[in-house]
């Protein structure tokens, strides 16, 4: 009986360590159909797969901390997936919309997929892979998902009938340059706190998403996109407010830590340094070896 409770503990543990990668999985499934779909010239679909994934990117991490079993292979496993869902694929479709023109504009994409892969590393790096309260320059997903949902928004009678004059095949190649500039920036970005009814920036976190569900039910081809540009335009705006008020810090926490291994010293017990003779004998010959200045 105990033996088959220990295997039967053991299956569910398996298969709790298992559920965040599996959402991280189909993260990646969601990105690579956005691809496929953009191939085949499916682009409303496209773009809104990248949105799906930055749902399912935000429930892995949720998951994994609800379950206690984030795991560094998890992290690492998360970042490739993002490099997909928010680099690739939108970098895929605005190039198929905008960049099939010029013999070199597809170089445009290629720096918006370098800048997401080095804003993913650094992620890791300076933030351990989860941000608790910010994030320290724009996140991959919120670049992706403001480059992709602009399609949807570009078909709505409010951009047909006030925006659609507007020079957007210049606007929407320039704009990627700015957020690959943005993501590789230590600008403030807030983080969706943890959703709680007993702490003040929980019910925060519970209005927002609230807010947010209640206006994509609405007319999400009509709200998604401006919102993204709502918050890129927050992040930059309190990064300037900080900066006035000289509240940002002076270095990063990778240039902390590499100070702190620097300046680290290890206490030394010189007691331990002193030789232990084995006998008496072997003491009174060492004593002599030094007077004669062996």
């Amino acid at each position: 009986m105990i033996k088959k409770r220990r295997a039967s503990g053991a299956r569910r543990a398996r298969a709790i360590v298992i559920l965040p990668s599996a959402f991280t999985l189909g993260t990646l499934f969601f990105g690579f159909w956005s691809i496929v779909s953009t191939i085949r010239g499916d682009f409303t679909l496209a773009a809104w797969l990248i949105l799906l994934a930055g749902v399912g990117d935000t429930l892995d991490g949720r998951v994994a901390r609800f379950a206690r079993t984030g795991s560094r292979f998890g992290s690492e496993l998360d970042s490739l997936v993002d490099v997909c869902c928010f680099g690739l694929a939108p970098a895929v479709l605005i190039y198929t919309l905008f960049l099939q023109t010029g013999d070199w504009s597809w170089t445009l994409a290629y720096l918006y997929v370098s800048a997401v892969a080095m804003r993913l590393a650094r992620f890791n790096i300076e933030q351990g892979g989860e941000a608790k309260h910010h994030f320290l320059g724009l996140p991959s997903p919120a670049a992706g998902m403001t480059l992709a949902m602009f399609y949807p928004f570009s078909q709505t009678p409010f951009f047909a009938e006030y925006l659609s004059a507007l020079p957007w095949t210049k606007i929407i190649p320039g704009g990627m340059i700015v957020l690959a500039v943005l993501m590789m920036s230590h600008m403030i970005y807030p983080a969706i706190p943890r959703l709680s009814l007993r702490t003040h920036s929980g019910r925060v976190g519970i209005a927002v998403v609230s807010t947010a569900i209640a206006l994509l039910l609405w007319d999400a081809a009509l709200v998604a996109f401006p919102a993204w540009i709502a918050y890129i335009l927050f992040g930059a705006g309190k990064t300037f407010v900080l900066g006035l008020q000289d509240r940002l810090p002076e270095r990063g926490p990778v240039d902390d830590e590499l100070q702190a291994e620097e300046t680290e010293r290890r206490d030394v017990e010189y007691e331990d340094m002193t030789p232990h003779w084995s006998s008496q004998r072997d003491y009174e010959d060492a004593e002599a070896d030094r007077e004669e200045g062996v």
